[in-house]
């Protein structure tokens, strides 16, 4: 499925109806013998509303995440007749809790892969990764944790991602930090596991200074942590369910002040290219009528970049781009060279209160700002169609898309399913009209929105 296609015409701003939330099936479990406020599952993705709290997810969005889960979660079984799963129990710190529980574990002929301990001031939280036998469901594997003496407790079936080593983790997420400052939300979520990471900056784009606050040392409040980034701004991590621990505190402070410390930098290996003399680029609204040019664009981009684009093999584009280019279901902006040659595409697709953008620029014209510019007008056009929040569905491999979402300077929210990200911005409509650029008036001009 390829969420980026619309499947229905954008209903009227008087009309918008708020977006069912999704029911599917979760592969998270918590005990629900918890104390109190520390109940429910696990925030999910896939669980429509309570994934982002009062920000829904669209429903093409949720079913997306939730067939590429499935999918994921039919391979877990191994070809032995065993299965993974992550637990996660407090047990009381005082000698043999620990082998009471392990004990117990072994009765139900569960092996322990890895074990990480974090300690709390009463008891401690330990971390498994265990192999099962496959027919075993998570009430047993809940029940076997009880009489071991484990409280608070919480499962989720693992993958063969979880058997790589912690500090082998924690060392190559640094590594992909330090090499490129758009990769901090993803590592985070990594590091942490499945949460929602915002980050929020410390100046909106037309300067006014963000009401988040955070001291320098970071601030730890049972299941959020907020830490103060390199440019002063906030990055709030979020868990509902599962509180995080000194430890989880810790080590995501040890990875935002690596950040902060190496400063502003290019990623590496992408350094900015300076488009030639007389190569300059304008950017303008188009529709159908430039189908044929949209196909030679996507004729002359790699294998690779259509792979980014369209999370898989591209097929025939003249399907995609018939719905794409339709304004019944969106807004395209196109990057035209001096000499008339499409380079880039942008599109906004609508989708209830909020927009989805997607970005296509030819390879040749790569890391030129480009994709930045068509992404900056295409929020304009979003604020003056009355969209609360724009959102890119992409991969995390995709480091352009990425970061060209943090160069808004907008709040974003993180949300990570596997190897598929989702980025959300929230709209400030006053801040985003410093976007427009002079001299543009058919993106911003004043008047009733065209439908």
């Amino acid at each position: 499925m390829r969420p980026t296609v619309p499947c229905q015409e954008r209903p009227k701003m008087t009309q918008r109806q708020s977006k069912p939330a999704l029911t599917s099936q979760t592969y998270s479990v918590r005990d629900h013998e918890t104390p109190t406020g520390h109940s429910g599952p696990m925030s999910d993705p896939t669980t429509g509303t309570s994934a982002r709290g009062p920000h829904p997810w669209p429903r093409r969005i949720t079913d997306f995440l939730h067939l590429s889960r499935t999918a994921d979660a039919s391979t877990a079984d191994t070809a032995d007749g065993t299965s993974l799963w992550r637990m996660r129990a407090t047990v009381k710190d005082r000698p043999g809790s620990l082998a009471r529980l392990c004990a117990a574990l072994a009765k139900c002929r569960i092996d322990i892969l890895t074990l990480q301990t974090h300690p709390l001031t009463a008891g401690t939280v330990d971390e498994f990764l265990l192999r099962a036998p496959a027919p075993l469901l998570a009430d047993d594997l809940l029940g076997a944790v009880r009489r071991g003496g484990g409280t608070d407790i919480w499962v989720e079936r693992a993958d063969a991602h979880d058997l790589v080593d912690a500090p082998a983790r924690a060392l190559a997420l640094a590594t992909c930090t330090a090499l490129d400052p758009a990769e901090l939300p993803l590592a985070l979520r990594s590091l942490l596991g499945r949460c929602s990471v915002r980050s929020v900056p410390a100046y909106s784009p037309t300067g006014v200074p963000s009401p988040e606050s955070v001291p320098v040392e970071g601030a730890l409040d049972g299941t959020a942590m907020r830490l103060r980034d390199g440019t002063g701004g906030t990055v709030v991590v979020e868990r509902p369910s599962l509180p995080f621990t000194p430890s989880e505190f810790a080590r995501a402070r040890a990875l935002v002040a690596l950040d902060a410390s190496l400063g502003p930098r290019q990623p590496y290996g992408q350094e900015s290219v300076t488009p030639p003399v007389g190569g300059g680029v304008t950017m303008r609204r188009i529709g159908e009528g430039a189908h044929t040019e949209a196909v030679a664009l996507h004729d002359r981009c790699s294998e690779r970049t259509l792979r980014l684009r369209y999370h898989g093999p591209m097929g025939n584009a003249d399907g995609y781009l018939s719905h794409l280019l339709s304004p019944r279901f969106g807004r395209t902006l196109g990057a035209y060279t001096a000499s008339g040659r499409l380079v880039g595409l942008g599109h906004l697709l609508w989708d209830g209160e909020e927009a989805e953008v997607a970005l296509l620029v030819e390879d040749a014209w790569q890391r030129r700002g480009i994709g930045s510019a068509l992404l900056s007008r295409l929020t304009v056009l979003a604020v003056r169609e009355g969209c609360a929040h724009v959102y890119a569905v992409t991969q995390k491999s995709n480091k352009g898309m990425v970061a060209a979402m943090r160069e808004l300077g907008l709040p974003l929210d993180y949300q990570v399913e596997e190897t598929t990200v989702v980025i959300t911005a929230t709209l400030d409509h006053e801040a985003v009209r410093a976007f427009a650029p002079d001299g543009e008036p058919g993106l911003f001009e004043a008047g009733r929105p065209e439908r």
